[in-house]
């Protein structure tokens, strides 16, 4: 009897050969896709991350060099963390607004040097405070709980600095309640209506976020986040910090992390119309190449798929540590 006419068939003869794997192919990588973080500090020479194979504390001079040489390769979108020396943290994370920050140092050299590219302010007082936690802490209480409302006020200052420095686009990251809100008024108000707002709208309070603590310099000295950042095992609560951040006025929204929520990417992306980012978080790239290392993935072909897979989700914008290299793997595959 023969089968070849069974409507069955038909997926496995549009997988007969690269070329007509591709033409038919309907999610894709773009550069455009990619968001490169960056961690600058006051450093005088590039200073690996052991925990995150390729990744470096960068100098000032550094960071700018490399923003503009990966921009001539196509990657043009970089996010900016700070890392910050102790002699500089203090328990409001006060140095985030000094326009001696690294972060805001690399945003005027690189507005000065009319680099073509696309930057992105991280906005979270976790690497500026000596206690780690994510902004002011309430005085009255002795287990980590956030001061919010006077948080807020540090946070439209530093919002602020970021923008006069020349920031494309400020992403507050600290899950503080009303902080968009709190940062389009400073910024309005200080004359930069056009700064745009990427909000860390999602961020759950996750074991994946280690080796970023290790990059940053920015983990807590006591207590955790769990206060305000969200529980995971909660699957509806995204739609309340969703809705409250588009109502306060974010021009885009962001799920972290993202390979193992792609199903709350996918509910995100369906309830708006904004740009929808995920953040393929540190722990997440440290799994691939611990694996890699034993032999027992083949990085490339994981880290396309695990890109593909938040892509496919529902994502516009990819924050991602495999970017430089993505940007080779798509050309190549």
């Amino acid at each position: 009897m023969n089968y070849g006419d069974y409507p069955t068939h038909r997926p496995r003869r549009l997988r007969r050969g690269k070329r007509l794997r591709d033409a038919v192919a309907d999610v894709r990588l773009h550069p455009d896709n990619f968001v490169y973080p960056l961690f600058v500090g006051q450093m005088r020479r590039t200073k690996p991350v052991s925990s995150m194979p390729g990744v470096s504390q960068l100098p000032v001079s550094d960071a700018v060099r490399l923003m503009r040489d990966l921009s001539k390769r196509g990657l043009r979108q970089f996010i900016l963390f700070g890392v910050t020396p102790a002699k500089f943290k203090d328990d409001s994370g006060a140095w985030a607004a000094s326009p001696d920050a690294p972060v805001n140092r690399v945003l005027s050299e690189v507005r000065s040097k009319g680099l073509d590219v696309l930057t992105y302010a991280d906005l979270c007082f976790c690497e500026y405070t000596d206690h780690g936690h994510c902004g002011t802490l309430d005085p009255h209480d002795h287990e980590g709980v956030v001061d919010n409302d006077v948080t807020l006020e540090a946070l439209g200052r530093a919002a602020v600095a970021q923008a006069q420095a020349g920031a494309d686009v400020v992403a507050p990251s600290g899950m503080m309640d009303g902080q968009v809100g709190a940062i389009r008024s400073a910024l309005d108000a200080a004359g930069f209506k056009q700064t745009a707002i990427l909000a860390y709208s999602v961020k759950y309070a996750s074991g994946f976020y280690g080796p970023f603590r290790e990059a940053g310099e920015g983990g807590m000295k006591f207590g955790d986040r769990r206060g305000y950042q969200m529980d995971y095992r909660r699957s509806r609560e995204w739609r309340v910090e969703l809705a409250a951040d588009l109502a306060q006025g974010a021009d885009m929204v962001m799920v972290k992390p993202a390979a193992t929520y792609l199903d709350v990417i996918h509910q995100v992306r369906q309830a708006c119309d904004v740009p929808v980012a995920a953040y393929h978080v540190s722990g997440e790239y440290a799994m691939l190449h611990a694996a890699a290392q034993r032999g027992w993935v083949d990085l490339k072909s994981a880290a396309l798929e695990t890109t593909i897979a938040i892509k496919r989700a529902g994502a516009d914008l990819i924050l991602t540590y495999f970017a430089p290299r993505l940007i080779d793997w798509i050309d190549e595959r």
